[in-house]
């Protein structure tokens, strides 16, 4: 589900939210902020907080899950009339924006918790699979029967979090043509070798 920020009815959990996303924008609380400081921030109680959410991953799984939304929406609506690579690339240079770093920082940690306990995050492991659904039909329109697309959908998807978490550890070390040599992979073509920066 999507809120807006002008969204003040619901459940007390889709209000609290609604209040977490007006508070953070399109940032997420660091994970060493505590709970008590996240519902100092938002002008609620811990208490509620922990009712609502379980902890400080549940919080950032809920947040994670609205923000991800909002933008896959906009991404799935350009998919209607893109290619495979177009709707690749405009994936990538969503998720590599510079103002997207906490949010990337925050999905890797989170997931990092899901391996752990995958019943604790179940709502985000299953909201996680919606871009790979887009890109493998995709694959499915542009010729590849439905195994096939499904497999390099999912790898594409899975190149590109991998590189992303390379960039979190060691900033500046991801190629600036990553999407394109993801995508030579895929279509099995050689990577040619980058020339001098000039």
């Amino acid at each position: 589900m999507i809120l807006s920020t002008s969204e003040r009815r619901g459940s007390a959990r889709e209000r609290l939210l609604a209040r977490l996303l007006d508070a953070f924008g399109e940032t997420l609380p660091p994970p060493e902020m505590s709970l008590r400081e996240v519902a100092a921030q938002i002008e609620t109680s811990h208490a509620l907080l922990r009712y609502h959410f379980g902890s400080l991953p549940g919080v950032l799984a809920a947040m994670l899950k609205a923000q991800r939304s909002r933008d896959n929406e906009a991404l799935l609506e350009a998919a209607r009339h893109s290619t495979f690579e177009e709707f690749a690339e405009a994936i990538w240079r969503t998720y590599t924006r510079p103002e997207q770093l906490s949010r990337t920082r925050g999905f890797l940690y989170v997931v990092g918790l899901a391996a752990y306990g995958p019943e604790n995050f179940r709502e985000f492991v299953e909201s996680i699979g919606d871009l790979t659904v887009a890109l493998s039909s995709l694959a499915e329109r542009e010729g590849l029967d439905a195994q096939e697309a499904r497999e390099v959908a999912t790898v594409t998807i899975a190149a590109m979090r991998g590189l992303l978490l390379q960039e979190v550890l060691a900033p500046g070390t991801c190629p600036k043509d990553a999407i394109t040599l993801i995508l030579r992979m895929r279509d099995g073509r050689s990577v040619p070798r980058s020339g001098p920066e000039r």
